[in-house]
């Protein structure tokens, strides 16, 4: 009976330059691949001339096959005679043979590594006349493997591979400096060997991330040395998948990311101490004022206090958070902590200020606040104010578009001369417009981000 995935021929056919191939030449020899026929013995009847090419010589016809090159070998280097060759195989079997790669060696003795597809061809009445190979050159694929090699060896990071239950299948000299540990040590091991013991969650959930596809990018972490010292690293950790695209492990890139982490966690120690001293140097301040404007009236020596108090927790806001920015609903909170905050409706999106920013906006708005309670909407009791925001993307960068409106307070009108409060807002806030009108005061203004 005919074989299944074999190439069948008319019955009573031979395999012979001028019957079969009158038909298939002309196509075989547009090929680009490397094509050649035997007979039943392994002898050549025809090849195309790329595989002229492959094989780096031209041989006779009628010729041992050996797959037209001069020597064939293992992978490992070791010869393979031609009867043990995947094309003898498959005339020996009269089927396919796949999957099985060797070494070719040319006249001029350059070797290829070659991946080869023998598949038997049969006549009408199912003997087997023959066989057509095609030989794909892994010469290109091999020095990518060679490359891709050398890339992971001389990587500082550690690069690692594990299968899905966790054990580990190739280790570099970046894993083996990073870890400490040598690949003989290690390859054929759980992963766990590498994880503290109050994180041994992580890995069944990595796996199960692993197993939906997912890719993980920078994930820090802490992993344990082979001496049992701890370290700061950052992973990232993809999928490996086989030759039919089934998820078969996980490839792991680890950073050491100690020096990172220790030089963080110092210049959080010295800007701490510096608002520390910030805080002291204000506090210093205040209690000079206090002393050296004694005889200055009361009202005018708290104005200055009270600037001096919101300064202080302007700088607070930023020592509890982000050294160098802070939330804008903080800063707007911190700003107006000292009124009545029952009769300000505040609205708008969540942004970050820079810290220099933030400490102008709070001294802007504490000055805006202040005249309110003198003179505007906070002098009654009826009286509200709004504050709100919204984003503006300009060509010079984003900003924050702000809209102070006071309702229910007294008429307002321009202040005959200009206070501190004025000069202030003038100096620190961008396209600052005002209007007074009877209902009351109302201004916008520009802050960068």
């Amino acid at each position: 009976m005919p074989k299944n995935d074999v190439l069948h021929l008319a019955p009573g056919t031979l395999v012979t330059e001028a019957d079969i191939h009158s038909r298939q030449r002309p196509i075989l020899d547009a090929l680009n691949a490397a094509i050649y026929i035997t007979d039943t013995s392994g002898r050549i009847t025809y090849f195309n001339e790329a595989a002229v090419q492959l094989w780096g010589h031209r041989p006779e016809h009628n010729t041992t096959g050996l797959d037209g090159f001069w020597q064939l070998f293992w992978p490992d280097g070791s010869p393979l005679p031609f009867v043990e060759s995947p094309m003898a195989l498959a005339l020996k079997q009269g089927q396919p043979v796949r999957g099985i790669e060797f070494i070719g060696e040319r006249p001029d003795g350059t070797r290829v590594p070659v991946l080869p597809f023998p598949t038997p061809l049969f006549s009408g009445e199912g003997t087997i006349v023959g066989a057509v190979n095609m030989l794909v050159d892994l010469s290109d694929r091999r020095q990518m493997e060679q490359r891709l090699i050398s890339i992971v060896e001389s990587s500082d990071d550690a690069i690692i591979s594990k299968d899905l239950d966790g054990i580990i299948r190739s280790w570099n000299k970046g894993a083996e400096r990073i870890f400490g540990y040598t690949s003989e040590e290690v390859i054929g091991k759980s992963i766990t060997i590498l994880i503290p013991e109050d994180r041994d969650n992580e890995e069944p959930e990595i796996i199960e991330r692993i197993k939906r596809g997912e890719r993980i990018d920078h994930y820090e972490t802490v992993r344990r040395r082979s001496d049992g010292s701890l370290l700061d690293i950052s992973l990232t950790i993809s999928p490996m998948t086989d030759v039919r695209g089934r998820i078969i492990g996980a490839s792991k890139i680890a950073r050491d990311i100690s020096d990172r982490k220790r030089a963080e966690e110092q210049q959080t120690l010295l800007l701490r101490e510096a608002m520390h001293r910030v805080k002291n140097t204000l506090a210093t301040v205040q209690a000079l004022a206090t002393q050296s404007l004694r005889n200055v009236p009361e009202k005018d020596r708290e104005v200055f206090l009270a600037r001096l108090q919101t300064l202080a927790a302007a700088h607070d806001l930023l020592n509890n958070g982000d050294w160098d920015r802070a939330p804008l609903h903080a800063v707007v909170d911190r700003a107006l902590s000292a009124f009545d905050t029952t009769r300000f409706r505040v609205s708008g999106p969540e942004v970050w200020l820079t810290a220099s920013n933030s400490l102008t906006l709070t001294l802007a708005l504490h000055e805006m606040a202040t005249n309110a309670a003198k003179y505007g909407a906070l002098s009654n009791g009826t009286g509200t104010i709004s504050l709100d925001w919204k984003m503006l993307e300009l060509d010079d960068g984003s900003r924050v578009n702000m809209f102070w409106c006071e309702t229910g307070g007294p008429p307002a009108s321009p202040p005959s001369s200009k206070g501190f409060g004025s000069r202030l807002i003038e100096y620190t806030l961008k396209e600052v417009e005002a209007e007074y009108g009877p209902e009351g005061f109302r201004c916008s203004w520009q802050t960068d981000l």
